[in-house]
C-alpha cells in the first residue's frame, strides 16, 4: 500500500513539473512582450510571436524533463530490483 501511494505521488509530481516546464516560458515571454507593447511602443503582434516561441521552448523543456525523469525512474527500478535480489539471496 505504501509503495503504491509513493508511486502515485511520484507520478503526480512528474506530471505537475512537466506542465510547469511547458507553461513557464510562455508566461515569461508574454510578460516581456506585454512590457514591450505597453512601455516601448512595440507592435501588438509581438504577443503572438512571443507566446508561440514560449510554447515551443516549453515543449522542448517538457520533453527533456520527461526523458530525464524516465531515465531516473528506470535507474531507481533497477536499484530496487537489485536490492530485492540481494535480500532474497541473503535469506536463502
Amino acid at each position: 500500500m505504501y509503495k503504491k501511494i509513493v508511486s502515485a505521488l511520484y507520478s503526480m509530481n512528474i506530471v505537475m513539473q512537466a506542465i510547469f516546464s511547458l507553461v513557464t516560458p510562455a508566461l515569461m515571454l508574454f510578460g516581456v512582450s506585454y512590457l514591450l507593447v505597453r512601455f516601448a511602443g512595440a507592435p501588438i503582434w509581438i504577443h503572438a510571436v512571443s507566446i508561440s516561441l514560449g510554447i515551443l521552448i516549453g515543449l522542448v523543456s517538457m520533453v527533456r524533463f520527461i526523458i530525464s525523469a524516465a531515465e531516473n525512474l528506470e535507474r531507481l527500478e533497477k536499484n530496487r530490483q537489485c536490492k530485492e535480489k540481494e535480500k532474497n539471496n541473503n535469506e536463502k
